[in-house]
C-alpha cells in the first residue's frame, strides 16, 4: 500500500521540478519597457502587477501592466524580470512574497 502512494508522488514531484528548472536563454537584449500610465486601481487592495517583455522564441512583445488582487492578504508581488548571465538573458517569472 505504501508503494502504491511513494511511486506516483515521486513522479510528480520529479516532473515538477523538471517543469521549474526550464529556461529559456535568449541571446539579445529585452527592449527597454515602454512608459505606462497607471489607472486607478479598481478595488481598495488591488495590487499594481509591472508589464513586462515576453520572448515569444522569436522576439520580444510587451505585456502591459495589470492591476490584480492578492490571492491572500499580506502578500506582495516581486515583479518579473530579465537577469543577465554569461550565457545571455534569462526571464525571473514574477511571483507573490510575504510581506
Amino acid at each position: 500500500m505504501f508503494w502504491k502512494r511513494l511511486v506516483p508522488l515521486i513522479f510528480a514531484v520529479g516532473v515538477f521540478t523538471g517543469a521549474a528548472s526550464a529556461e529559456t536563454v535568449v541571446h539579445v537584449a529585452p527592449p527597454r519597457p515602454p512608459l505606462q500610465k497607471r489607472t486607478p486601481p479598481p478595488a481598495k487592495d488591488d495590487v499594481w502587477i509591472d508589464g513586462y517583455q515576453k520572448w515569444d522564441g522569436k522576439h520580444f512583445s510587451w505585456v502591459p501592466g495589470k492591476w490584480e488582487k492578492p490571492p491572500q492578504p499580506n502578500l506582495r508581488w516581486q515583479p518579473f524580470r530579465w537577469v543577465k548571465r554569461s550565457d545571455g538573458w534569462v526571464l525571473e517569472e514574477g511571483y507573490w512574497s510575504i510581506t
